[in-house]
């Protein structure tokens, strides 16, 4: 243990200068992991009961030496105050993360994004807001532990817009029952937080599905095997390929046809079926050719009969 805290030491001692340059957060982080690894009364650095107990000798803050470390830290920078007004607050974060004990998360992982929220709200702080710094900093706590459960409670992310986190959050604690909603409670829920009744039943069937293994192993003669394959029950893989070689094959044989007619005959049939704008009359290509509409009917039946045989051809 003793050879981890020297090496820990020696990295600090080589990097606190550019971390006291460049960043606030690593130096209030650093100074309580010190404070915490060198005073020999912390029980054990890896526990968190032992945390928590540390944390609790803290006395509670009163607003006069509140106000005096704000203004220290706010007017002149002192990175001292700053360090105390978090060790002040970390039981707050405590008592804050317990709230969040259902969702399935290791309780030390939220306290640390906590830690993270208040601290950041250290920083923000104004003394002129008029307010204690605990009244500030607990949105910026759960708006750190807010984002890490969304972040972390599934494998995909279930909360994507400001109505499904609202709903998430919510939802469970509105909810009579463990099971589905019913359409009144949909509509209470709804109006409540004045949300879609889609984003009700999204987030309802997002919250109470389970995350599964696609490689989920299976005993097969004595070993175990992943062999699940993922169907869409909508798709017709097989049928639509054979559509799209058949029109490859209808078009291909369709050039050939049309490559075997003369010029004439070929202009007529392209521009009377094969024009995506708009099939020209029989009577603008008689002008065109200068014959009569009757004789551009017979060359283009006679065309069309030709083609038909290459296309019958197998």
């Amino acid at each position: 243990m003793f050879f981890y805290i020297k090496i820990f030491c020696i990295f600090i001692y080589l990097n606190v200068y550019y971390i006291l340059i460049f960043n606030f957060y690593y130096i209030i982080l650093i100074s309580i992991m010190v404070m915490s690894i060198l005073d020999s009364s912390f029980l054990s650095f890896n526990s968190l009961n032992s945390y928590i107990y540390k944390i609790n000798l803290w006395p509670v803050l009163s607003l006069e030496k509140e106000h005096k470390l704000i203004d220290r830290f706010y007017y002149l920078g002192d990175l001292k105050s700053a360090k105390e007004l978090i060790l002040f607050h970390l039981k707050s974060v405590v008592y804050l993360s317990k709230n969040y004990s259902g969702y399935g998360l290791s309780q030390a992982d939220l306290i640390q994004e906590g830690n993270i929220g208040l601290m950041k709200a250290v920083r923000k702080f104004n003394p002129f807001f008029g307010v204690r710094l605990i009244s500030f900093a607990i949105h910026w706590i759960r708006a750190e532990i807010h984002n890490y459960i969304l972040k972390n409670w599934k494998i995909v992310k279930i909360a994507t817009t400001k109505s499904h986190r609202k709903l998430f959050f919510n939802l469970r604690k509105i909810k009579k029952n463990i099971g589905w909603c019913s359409k009144n409670e949909i509509k209470f829920v709804s109006k409540k937080l004045n949300v879609s009744i889609k984003d009700v039943l999204e987030m309802e069937s997002r919250m109470f599905s389970k995350d599964i293994m696609i490689d989920f192993p299976q005993k097969i003669n004595n070993e175990f095997k992943t062999n699940f394959n993922l169907i869409d029950k909508y798709s017709d893989f097989a049928n639509n390929l054979e559509i799209i070689n058949w029109r490859k094959y209808i078009t291909s044989k369709l050039k050939l046809a049309l490559n075997l007619l003369d010029k004439r005959s070929k202009f007529i049939i392209v521009s009377r079926w094969l024009n995506n704008k708009k099939k020209v009359t029989l009577k603008k290509l008689a002008d065109y050719y200068n014959v009569s509409a009757e004789r551009i009917r017979q060359l283009e039946k006679t065309a069309m009969n030709k083609i038909k045989v290459v296309l019958q051809k197998k």
